[in-house]
């Protein structure tokens, strides 16, 4: 169940989600269940949403109560909890990372294909190393943070840079022309991004300044997963946290919004035409 299924993230949501098709299947209500390992129904909600790390034992129990006996089903389940208990490659950098975009790493880890729609930057995964810095100076970070933070962008980059994840990007021209960090600093940012649209499994798209209005009141991303099991996600960061939407009423929202931005967005190709006359404007820039 789980080859190739990708990293803790979404291997927790997969054994939350076999959990709850278990327990609905067999009537057994949350609170039962819950009753059965202790616990709250909000920690059976935390387990079936794949929120939390869970006990073995606690799935030991769960799987008992829902009449699995078969010896090869739990043996499976077991072992799909403790690979999901093992720590993300980024759990290093938890000391710098807010819990709630830990969550959002893990998915990108395991995601098959990304679309992206930005208005306020360039998306992290198509920043320079000195436009990130840029960035990580606008917050309240430390040298050893900043330095920390961009390090992990750098490590999330090399994913996409391999073309294991297919990138759709849509990126609002004001944020291309907005300043930071310097005229070079943007030179060099707008020239790594015409290098590389003419990679294998990435399109970027400008949406022009003079663009029709849209449904997308900021900036969002679709992660879609290979496995059937795995809903799309809606990810929707915001200052101090993030939201994230499996509903398919949510995320069917947010599909038609990025549909129509890939409307009334240049074409890939107009698009590099837009950031070569923006290369061009800043031409002679200090």
């Amino acid at each position: 169940m789980a080859d190739g299924a990708g990293g803790p993230t979404v291997l927790r949501i997969l054994l939350g989600t076999q959990l709850r098709r278990l327990r609905e299947a067999r009537g057994i209500s949350a609170q039962e269940a819950a009753r059965e390992i202790r616990g709250s129904e909000s920690k059976i909600s935390r387990i079936e949403l794949g929120r939390n790390a869970v006990r073995e034992v606690d799935i030991a129990d769960l799987l008992s109560l829902y009449g699995i006996t078969d010896q090869a089903e739990r043996e499976q389940l077991l072992a799909l909890a403790s690979q999901a208990n093992q720590p993300g490659w980024w759990h290093r950098y938890q000391d710098v990372l807010p819990s709630w975009f830990q969550a959002y790493i893990g998915l990108e880890e395991s995601a098959e294909s990304i679309r992206s729609y930005d208005m306020q930057f360039v998306p992290g995964l198509l920043q320079t190393e000195e436009y990130a810095v840029a960035v990580m100076a606008l917050g309240e970070f430390s040298i050893e943070e900043t330095e920390r933070l961009v390090y992990l962008r750098k490590e999330r980059q090399r994913r996409f840079s391999s073309g294991g994840l297919r990138l759709t990007a849509i990126i609002d021209e004001v944020a291309l022309r907005r300043p930071l960090g310097g005229a070079g600093l943007m030179r060099d940012q707008l020239q790594y991004l015409l290098d590389i649209c003419d990679r294998p499994a990435f399109t970027l798209q400008v949406t022009p300044y003079p663009a029709g209005a849209h449904a997308a009141p900021a900036s969002f991303s679709i992660l879609q997963f290979a496995t059937a099991e795995l809903p799309d996600v809606v990810y929707v960061e915001h200052l101090t946290s993030a939201m994230y939407l499996d509903k398919t009423a949510d995320v069917a929202r947010y599909t038609v919004a990025m549909d129509r931005l890939g409307t009334i967005s240049a074409s890939p190709n107009q698009s590099k035409e837009i950031i070569r006359a923006m290369l061009e404007d800043m031409e002679g820039s200090p």
